[in-house]
Formats: C-alpha cells, sequence, structure tokens
C-alpha cells in the first residue's frame, strides 16, 4: 500500500479532504436551516458530491425558490465537470465500470492534484487517494453540521475559508507550467466582469475560456524557439 500511495500523496490527500470536510460542515448547516431535513442533506452529499451545485441547491431553496431553479443552478455550475472530465480521462482506468464509478471524484481538487504529478500512474493514484479522502470527510463534515444545526456558525469559526485556501494551495504550482499565470489572470478578469450581470454559474464556466491566453502564449514561445533554432 505504500508502495504504490507513497506517505506524501496519501498526506497531501488527507489535508485536503481535512479542509474539504471542514467546509461540508459549512453545507450541513446551511442546509438544515433552508429546511432541509439532516437525511435529506445527507443523501445530497452522497449523491451530488460536488460543493458549488449543492450549495446553489440550498441557497436558492433558503431565497424561497423553485427546486426546478435550484436543480437548474446546480447543473449549470456543475457543467465545468464536463471540462474536468477530459483533463481526467488519462489518468483513469480503461475499465467502463470503474471510469463510470471513478467519475463520481471528478472535481475541482482530485483534477488538480493529478495534474500536479509528474507521471500518469502517480496521478492516477492522487486522484484516487483525493477523491477517496475528500468523499468520506465531505459526507462526514455533512452530516455533523446537520445534526449540529443552527449550534455552530461555521463563517464565525473560520469554516467556510478552509476549503478555498486549500484550492488555492493546490493551484499556485500549477502557475509555474507555461502559460498558467496569463490563464489566471485572463480568466479571473473574466470572472470578475460577468459576475454582476448574469447568473451563478456562467461566471465560472466563461473563467474557462482564459486557457486561450495560455494557448496564444505556448504558441508565441513555440515561434520564438522555432526563430531561434533557423541559420542566420
Amino acid at each position: 500500500m505504500s508502495d504504490a500511495f507513497p506517505r506524501r500523496l496519501l498526506q497531501q490527500a488527507f489535508v485536503i479532504g481535512l479542509a474539504t470536510g471542514a467546509y461540508g460542515v459549512s453545507f450541513g448547516v446551511l442546509s438544515v436551516t433552508a429546511g432541509l431535513s439532516v437525511l435529506q442533506t445527507c443523501v445530497l452529499s452522497l449523491l451530488m458530491f460536488t460543493g458549488a451545485s449543492q450549495f446553489a441547491v440550498v441557497g436558492v431553496l433558503a431565497g424561497g425558490g423553485a427546486p426546478a431553479a435550484a436543480a437548474g443552478n446546480a447543473l449549470l455550475l456543475g457543467a465545468r465537470n464536463i471540462a474536468y472530465g477530459f483533463v481526467a480521462a488519462p489518468v483513469l482506468p480503461r475499465s467502463r465500470l470503474r471510469r463510470a464509478l471513478l467519475a463520481h471524484l471528478v472535481l475541482d481538487e482530485t483534477v488538480a492534484m493529478a495534474r500536479a504529478q509528474a507521471d500518469t500512474e502517480t496521478a492516477g493514484r492522487a486522484f484516487l487517494a483525493t477523491g477517496v479522502a475528500i468523499y468520506l470527510l465531505w459526507n462526514a463534515g455533512t452530516a455533523l453540521g446537520a445534526l449540529a444545526g443552527g449550534a455552530l456558525d461555521p463563517i464565525r469559526l473560520g469554516l467556510d475559508a478552509m476549503f478555498p485556501a486549500a484550492f488555492l494551495a493546490l493551484l499556485v504550482p500549477q502557475l509555474r507550467r507555461p502559460g498558467a499565470s496569463r490563464a489566471a489572470v485572463a480568466g479571473a478578469v473574466l470572472a470578475l466582469a460577468l459576475l454582476p450581470i448574469t447568473p451563478a454559474g456562467v461566471p465560472v464556466l466563461a473563467a474557462s475560456l482564459g486557457v486561450l491566453a495560455a494557448l496564444t502564449a505556448r504558441a508565441e514561445a513555440a515561434g520564438a524557439g522555432h526563430d531561434a533554432a533557423e541559420p542566420a
């Protein structure tokens, strides 16, 4: 087990899972406050298992919105996982059944962990370890928050900040890749510009267009390298 999953990998996966689980406590509290039962809250985390979409559901319901509107917002936010699926595909097993099962673990954090590895084999292990850690601890956090209900104040305890901080720590090493910083800036600017004028989820999807800036940077670098290689 230690050879297949190095201690470093397991530690990183656990830390990410722990941060996500703390965020799950926030979801559990907010979901019950929005009117869902403890059972409904836990089932939502077990089956939907995508934090942003789950928060969108309880946010709409808490505001008096219809279930159909809640589902629409959740689907819009979850659409980004389609792009993540293309990124994760090379590190998943070839068996269709196993791919179908592991597709439930395609998340921002699992894909980011896989992308941070040096080879495909390690990336697959990082994806699995991170996905399992997040699934277990997110659902544990959800149950804890739902059972505690109004007795906990996630914002006052700072639980709402743990997940973004952990994800930011995953993204920082990726900025060393060619064109990554340009893509990050372009995506952030686009998302911030659309935030006040578009429905929830649209800015997140639109931010993915920042990759065009990265492709432009890589094309420029390749062109410069080609010119340098030509004889004078």
